[in-house]
């Protein structure tokens, strides 16, 4: 083991009780904390969607809490001065309130929540008289339709909000669209050649069914007026036809108000028969005078996305990847002179993917997160040079500041976001500039104080080709003697990271608490390492990551005694399921047992099945499987079952149409015809995640014995 090895594992992250926490007196007995369990994690209070009022002075986010019994989950709106203050509760707002926004002058709080059984904007007036009664908050919008999100103008005039609609409806619901796709008497539906999608992510798409964008005026706190359509006119030639946001789960940074308030950017991708064979998102640009959107990226055939015009209205930012059909390439900052139209590439010469985009309070820099060496930091773009500086927010080493999203620039300077580590979930910070970044909610800290601690710690080694490849170990902290069994955790993506951020579905400390040392592995194929070692697992599913798979586990067992490699089981889900496949023909001997959740079984099978072509295409040399059936049946599970010999338990759902659930029947079949010890979990209501509190507690539950099983004296 080398020294730089021993110095990274020898530095943890323990989590336990706060700082400066009462200690119980003499006379009291001191409460043992519990390690977390299943049920701790899905009732945990989320944090989310923080936003500052104007002025900075107030913060307002989401806040969701779960019933302990029943498990329905209600949203909530939370504020708290940023000056300092215990954070409270915005009493008087309807059941379900969430994604809050400030009126440009303050003086309205805008924000989604039910009213007569679908989601419509709410308005709060924030601007009564002081001693006055607080106003009742306003329905603001009464659509037929849901609205999924909105954006308030700059000039405080307009709304843009948006949501599923008929292409031809002229705002968000209208009559006819109830029935789009299922003609005649019966309930099947039609879908015509040339159609794009016909299901996606976890449904089926009704043909015509659009996921829109409109603006609509604003009078007195209400929505008032005839919509305009961002898409323009349905069927006139040029016109657009696709998802704004796209789906399955664009969102607000897909849309972005012209500082002047008089257009809107917005992504969308055509909907035709390419549709499930193409990446390519394009920037439009809506003048809201009703007539077809201008596509301002027309020449890149690949993703545009994360529109971000500069305060000024000079400049429009956005991300770009160069590789059509690829939807892991390289998001690279791009920059256009909206007066000339000259663009340039940003961030060309800056070796990592940005994922969300900003503008400073003062127009000189762009605020960008990217993954970065098992963290998801906040970076600094200066937009004359390009130059990228990582920001160390928390004021300490980089590391801590693990996984930032949600950011915000204040005036003065300030950043407004969120933070998460793989022990603790999402809570809401501020930076100010000179000072290091202060927690502004505290959610979780009277639960996290009550569960015993786990520590996580860094390590890298020599993985395929002699290349550094870095991993992590959660394990209960200060654990007593005798050895931990072992954990294999394997990400799905396969372009992703197991790093140094919170899960509400493969939580590392729920399954370190239970007695269990989890080491998880950034193999080729990875993100935040830079894009050559990200393209590294293309047409090599089984070959690199399962090499660094192999050589991660040694090296975490040579350098912690208290890893039990004996007593070792390998979990995983989407990619990391097909490893679980993978692993069962090439590296059975190894472990105890599998946990294969949503995993590829059969290459061919999956080819045709799956939603997204374009992913699958890619990963097997880019084309389809008809014309090179040996790119696909290289590293096809399916092809060596005969050598199928560790227990696995196998995890599927129904409503997964990206890895549908017939590949875990498969593989299930073949464990039973091989005699294997094993068993088959179905959600007849999950998609290719399971979300559901109860049934997150069956999956935990399942996981747990089947774990205990083989692992456990």
């Amino acid at each position: 083991m080398t020294s730089s090895l021993r110095a990274l594992l020898a530095f943890s992250l323990v989590l336990g009780p706060a700082a400066g926490s009462a200690a119980g007196s003499a006379a009291d007995p001191i409460a043992v904390p519990a390690a977390m369990t299943p049920q701790d994690l899905v009732t945990m209070t989320r944090v989310a969607a923080p936003a500052a009022s104007p002025d900075g002075r107030w913060v307002v986010w989401q806040q969701t809490a779960t019933d302990p019994a029943s498990y329905k989950r209600t949203p909530a709106l939370w504020r708290v001065a940023t000056a300092g203050g215990v954070p409270d509760r915005i009493d008087g707002l309807p059941a379900g309130a969430r994604a809050p926004a400030f009126s440009p002058d303050g003086k309205r709080l805008w924000f989604l929540a039910p009213k007569d059984g679908s989601d419509q904007l709410w308005s709060l007036d924030l601007a009564a008289p002081r001693g006055a009664p607080t106003p009742a908050p306003v329905a603001a919008s009464a659509f037929r339709s849901d609205v999924a999100g909105f954006l308030p103008a700059p000039d405080g005039r307009h709304m843009l909000v948006w949501g599923e609609t008929a292409r031809t409806c002229p705002t968000l619901g209208c009559d006819g669209d109830d029935r789009l796709g299922t003609p005649g008497p019966g309930t099947g539906r039609l879908y015509p050649d040339g159609v794009g999608f016909v299901r996606h992510w976890d449904a089926w798409l009704r043909p015509g069914l659009r996921n829109r964008a409109f603006v609509v005026a604003i009078d007195g706190g209400r929505l008032a007026g005839d919509p305009v359509a961002l898409d323009g006119p349905a069927g006139q030639p040029g016109s657009l036809d696709g998802d704004t946001p796209t789906r399955p789960d664009g969102g607000a940074e897909q849309l972005a108000w012209a500082p002047d308030s008089k257009s809107v950017y917005f992504v969308s991708r055509r909907a035709d028969r390419i549709e499930p064979n193409s990446t390519n998102l394009d920037l439009w640009q809506s003048r809201l005078d009703g007539k077809v959107p201008a596509n301002l990226t027309a020449g890149n055939t690949a993703t545009d996305s994360l529109p971000a015009p500069s305060p000024d209205g000079r400049w429009l930012a956005w991300a770009a990847m160069a590789r059509p059909g690829y939807e892991s390439d390289r998001m690279v900052v791009m920059l256009r002179d909206l007066a000339t139209g000259q663009t340039r590439a940003l961030t060309a010469g800056w070796d990592r993917s940005v994922d969300s985009l900003a503008w400073d309070a003062a127009g000189k820099a762009l605020l960008a997160t990217a993954p970065d060496t098992l963290d998801h930091p906040l970076f600094r773009i200066d937009a004359a040079t390009g130059a990228v500086t990582r920001l160390a927010l928390l004021g300490k080493a980089p590391t801590a500041d693990a996984h930032v999203a949600g950011v915000s620039p204040l005036p003065g300077g300030g950043i407004l976001f969120t933070r998460d580590t793989a022990n603790t979930p999402a809570e809401v910070w501020l930076a100010r500039p000179g000072k290091p970044a202060r927690r502004l909610s505290h959610a979780n800290d009277a639960a996290l104080a009550a569960q015993a601690p786990v520590a996580t710690t860094r390590f890298h080694f020599a993985g395929a080709g002699g290349e550094t490849v870095w991993g992590l170990v959660h394990k209960p902290a200060g654990s007593a003697a005798g050895k931990l069994p072992v954990l294999l955790f394997v990400h799905g993506g396969p372009q992703g990271s197991f790093n140094d951020g919170w899960s509400w579905r493969w939580n590392p400390r729920v399954f370190a608490s239970r007695g269990y040392a989890v080491v998880s592995i950034d193999f080729h194929g990875s993100t935040g390492y830079g894009q050559a070692f990200t393209d590294a697992i293309n047409r090599d599913w089984g070959g690199k990551p399962l090499e660094d798979l192999q050589k991660g586990l040694a090296a975490a067992l040579a350098a912690d005694p208290s890893l039990d490699g004996n007593r070792a089981c390998a979990l995983g889900a989407s990619y990391g399921g097909f490893m679980m496949n993978w692993i069962e023909g090439k590296w059975a001997d190894r472990f105890r047992c599998l946990v294969q959740h949503d995993g590829v079984f059969d290459a061919r099978a999956m080819a045709y099945e799956t939603d997204e072509l374009w992913f699958d295409e890619w990963e097997h040399g880019g084309h389809a499987y008809f014309e090179n059936p040996a790119e696909f049946e290289k590293w096809n599970p399916v092809n060596h079952v005969a050598a199928w010999k560790t227990p696995m338990l196998v995890i599927t759902s129904e409503n997964d149409f990206r890895i549908p659930y017939t590949q875990g029947l498969a593989a299930f079949t073949a464990l039973q015809r091989r005699a294997v010890p094993a068993r088959l979990l179905v959600f007849p209501d999950e998609s290719h995640w399971v979300q559901k509190p109860k049934n997150s507690l069956q999956w935990h539950q399942t996981v747990f014995a089947w774990l205990d099983r083989w692992l456990k004296p």
